[in-house]
């Protein structure tokens, strides 16, 4: 990364004119620990709170997450308030900022340790960091469907089992009405990855598979 970018927040923004910014390419960039970025920071809450974050996840603005638009979901990094001197630690679980001038939305907690709720923005160096050492290893999961029709989640979710092994409904937070279909349980995202090429490589439909986190979303 190593490089300074401007970049724009979801959410509460300010009301000044800005200018949109393309959504990033599918395939996120490669990070190193202590690679950093440095630009504005915002927070965004409510009325995100509670949907899906573009990892699966329901996003909680009460836990230590962020919306990134390149880092790999579940990086970990530290942003530093360069005005300050307050520090954060966070887990990118969903994209954006998509307005120019910000690089970095943070949830609410998170805004909160750097005292940015009353400022909104704030001046900041993002580090890419380790895993926290008191962080619990993630669950992940395959998500190969949603359907409003509980019957048609329930006949890929047999097929899915019967293919690839346990595989289970989980209701969306925010719309109990979507029935999502994920298959396996994995202990890192890697492993996560393999069910899901296995998945996409196996299903004569040529399923669309992505990876979710179902830890925190269980």
């Amino acid at each position: 990364m190593a490089a300074t970018v401007a970049l724009a927040g979801c959410g509460h923004k300010n009301r000044a004119r800005v200018t949109a910014v393309p959504r990033p390419a599918r395939n996120p960039v490669v990070v190193q620990p202590g690679d950093t970025e440095e630009g504005i920071a915002s927070w965004y809450g409510r009325p995100y709170h509670g949907r899906a974050a573009a990892n699966g996840e329901i996003y909680d603005m009460e836990k230590m997450t962020a919306a990134h638009r390149t880092l790999p979901f579940n990086t970990w990094v530290r942003v530093y308030d360069l005005d300050n001197s307050r520090t954060t630690e966070v887990r990118i679980t969903d994209r954006g900022p998509f307005i120019g001038g910000r690089i970095i939305d943070l949830s609410h907690a998170a805004a909160r340790q750097l005292q940015l709720i009353g400022p909104g923005v704030a001046r900041v160096r993002v580090e890419v960091i380790l895993t926290p050492p008191d962080v619990a290893p993630g669950l992940f999961a395959v998500q190969v469907g949603a359907f409003r029709d509980r019957a048609n989640a329930e006949r890929l979710r047999s097929q899915m089992e019967t293919r690839f092994g346990a595989a289970r409904l989980l209701q969306r937070a925010e719309n109990p009405a979507i029935w999502r279909v994920l298959v396996g349980a994995e202990t890192s995202e890697d492993g996560a990855n393999r069910l899901a090429e296995r998945i996409r490589q196996d299903s004569v439909e040529k399923t669309a598979a992505f990876v979710v986190r179902i830890d925190s979303a269980t």
